[in-house]
C-alpha cells in the first residue's frame, strides 16, 4: 500500500485528497479496471465521477474488485459524483438515488450538482433558479441521513453561489470548477475562502491545449517535468485540489509524481501572468 496523498480539510471535517483521478470518457469496465488499478498503484485515494459520465456502475466495481488487492477498504477512498442536469429539480432524488445504486456503496463522500441548469431549459430561463434549490434541499436530506458525507456544486458562478447562499441550510463543501492558468477563477476563489468553502480544479490542463504552451514547456524544460506535472503542481501549491484524467496508465501514474518538487515564486508569477480569462470547457455565466 502506498503513503496516503496529502488531503485538504472540508467545512464538514472531512479529509479530501489533493490529487484525484478524473474519469470523465472513461468507457466500460475493462478500461476502467485498467485504469483504476493503475491509480491505486501510484497513490491516488480519491475518484471523480457523475452521472453525464456513464460510468458510475463500472467505477464502483472496479473499486470493489481492487481494493482488497491493495490493502484498502471503502473507507480509505473518497468518491465524488455529480446530480445530472437532467434530474435537476423534481427529479433530483431519483438521481441521488440511482448514484448510489450505481456505484454500488453505502455512501458517497461528496456529491455535487454538475451544472446550474436544467436540461431542456433555455439558459435564461427563470425556472432554472428554481429546479436548483429543489436540488440543493433534496441534496440537504441525503447529507442528513449521511448517505453523502459532503455536498457542494460545480460549474456555479459568485451569482449562482450568492443565491444558494441566501437559501441553504448546509453552506457547500466544495466548489469544482475550470481552473488553469489562463482561467484563474480569482473571484471565485476568493469568495470560497471567504465562506470556508474548497475550491476545487477540473481541466487544470485546459482540455489539454496548455500542454504545449511555451511558458508552460518552459518551466517543465527547466524542471526536467511533463507540461502535465508543471500545470498540476502550479494548482496544488496554491492549496487547490486537481483532478487529472487519463485512460492511458503510465500517464496517470506520471500525473500522480507531483508532490516531490516546489515551483519557485519566479515560475508561479510567469506561469499564473497567462491568466486571460479563456475557458476551454463550459461556460455557465449565461445560465439564470
Amino acid at each position: 500500500m502506498t503513503e496516503r496523498q496529502p488531503s485538504v480539510l472540508l467545512n464538514t471535517g472531512a479529509q479530501m485528497p489533493l490529487l484525484g483521478l478524473g474519469t470523465f470518457r472513461l468507457r466500460g469496465s475493462e478500461e476502467t479496471q485498467r485504469v483504476v488499478d493503475a491509480a491505486l498503484t501510484a497513490g491516488y485515494r480519491a475518484f471523480d465521477t457523475a452521472a453525464v459520465y456513464r460510468n458510475e456502475a463500472d467505477l464502483g466495481c472496479a473499486l470493489r474488485d481492487l481494493l482488497p488487492k491493495h490493502g484498502l477498504t471503502r473507507d480509505d477512498i473518497f468518491i465524488t459524483s455529480k446530480l445530472g442536469p437532467r434530474d435537476q429539480g423534481s427529479k433530483a432524488r431519483q438521481g441521488c438515488t440511482q448514484s448510489l445504486e450505481q456505484l454500488g456503496f453505502d455512501y458517497i463522500d461528496l456529491y455535487l450538482i454538475h451544472w446550474p441548469g436544467t436540461q431542456g431549459l433555455g439558459v435564461g430561463d427563470k425556472r432554472n433558479i428554481e429546479n436548483r434549490a429543489k436540488s440543493w434541499a433534496t441534496l440537504e436530506e441525503f447529507y442528513a441521513a449521511g448517505k453523502f458525507r459532503a455536498i457542494g456544486v460545480s460549474n456555479y458562478t459568485p451569482g449562482h453561489l450568492n443565491e444558494l447562499l441566501q437559501m441553504c441550510q448546509v453552506r457547500p463543501a466544495v466548489l469544482q470548477v475550470e481552473f488553469h492558468p489562463k482561467l484563474a477563477q480569482r473571484e471565485l476563489r476568493e469568495l470560497c475562502r471567504e465562506l470556508g468553502m474548497c475550491f476545487q480544479a477540473y481541466s487544470s490542463l485546459g482540455a489539454g491545449a496548455l500542454l504545449t504552451d511555451p511558458v508552460v514547456l518552459g518551466v517543465a524544460g527547466e524542471w526536467g517535468r511533463s507540461s502535465a506535472q508543471v500545470l498540476l503542481r502550479w494548482a496544488l501549491q496554491q492549496g487547490v485540489p486537481v483532478l487529472p484524467k487519463s485512460s492511458q496508465p503510465e500517464r496517470v501514474g506520471e500525473n500522480a509524481q507531483v508532490f516531490d518538487f516546489h515551483l519557485s515564486m519566479e515560475e508561479m508569477e510567469r506561469l499564473s501572468a497567462l491568466d486571460c480569462g479563456e475557458k476551454y470547457c463550459w461556460d455557465p455565466s449565461a445560465v439564470a
